[in-house]
């Protein structure tokens, strides 16, 4: 596996300006969110639904994570398989170990290749993915295929390359082990009243990990206490006890959202408010497609 490899200045170029709130590069999440969530991918969504309608429902029944949240994560990591990424995984992984910004992540993740090769799991010429090592129709990290993969087809191997069953059910299977809740919505659009205080609002407590977005969060607060403050949405709130965090990616008056402990769960995937608000609002989309 590590015979020959080269470095990939390509790789760290990529890594350095990942375009949300997980990277350094300035972006806007409207301008992020036209060029991610548009038509075409909202009617290959569509497709997959109808498509995959018996799939996604006994997935749902084993896990409790909707279809329209896997086909999210599914349509924004890979076009719905179409583009799963050329890189070599073991040179991007090996780059990104040597170049030092984050290499205990990928040293783990290059020795979780390691681990793929060893097993017979998949040969090292089908590993190949996006710029950070990402693999197959889901993007999972070498050490999340390890982890979360399983076999949703009935072949006894989970193959998250060539079979949409395996993918899905290891989505679902990704986000119910990472707190995912059954029944729960991920949040919704809000409307904030003008005059608004965001400082009585705003969380004293500073996240640990996947900093800057969470940073972005509120405290979290009971549904019936942010329509007490005047907050409206063009969809019903959820239970009164809900508890939901303001989150405003472009920051104050520039689009807001309630999320709940689910939207949370979709964070695990990717440490990025841009990466799971895309996800939500495209599983909305294809919730209650436009006719």
């Amino acid at each position: 596996m590590l015979s020959g490899l080269t470095y990939s200045p390509r790789v760290v170029s990529l890594d350095r300006g990942q375009p949300d709130d997980g990277g350094t590069a300035p972006t806007l999440f409207t301008d992020y969110l036209a060029r991610r969530l548009d038509a075409v991918r909202i009617r290959d969504g569509i497709r997959a639904t109808e498509r995959l309608s018996t799939q996604l429902a006994a997935t749902k029944a084993r896990t409790g994570v909707p279809g329209e949240i896997i086909l999210g994560i599914y349509g924004m990591e890979t076009s719905y398989g179409a583009v799963t990424g050329n890189f070599d995984v073991g040179r991007s992984l090996a780059t990104l170990a040597w170049d030092g910004r984050r290499a205990k992540l990928f040293t783990t993740e290059l020795d979780a290749v390691l681990t793929i090769v060893e097993r017979k799991l998949a040969p090292a010429s089908q590993l190949r993915g996006s710029w950070a090592g990402a693999m197959g129709r889901p993007q999972f990290l070498p050490s999340s295929y390890l982890a979360y993969a399983i076999d949703g087809d009935g072949d006894g191997r989970a193959d998250i390359w060539d079979s949409e069953a395996d993918t899905l059910a290891s989505i679902a299977n990704y986000l119910a082990r990472n707190g995912w809740q059954a029944g729960l919505r991920w949040g919704m659009p809000v409307t904030i009243p003008a005059g608004f205080d965001r400082a009585a609002i705003a969380n004293p407590e500073k996240p640990t990990s996947c900093i800057r977005p969470l940073e972005r969060h509120s405290l979290m607060l009971p549904a019936a206490e942010w329509q007490r403050l005047g907050l409206t949405a063009a969809t019903s709130f959820p239970a009164p006890e809900t508890l939901m965090a303001l989150v405003e990616p472009d920051g104050p008056g520039q689009g807001s959202y309630l999320t709940t402990a689910n939207y949370r769960a979709l964070m695990t995937y990717n440490c990025s408010n841009f990466y799971a608000l895309s996800v939500a609002l495209l599983g909305d989309a294809l919730a209650s497609p436009a006719r």
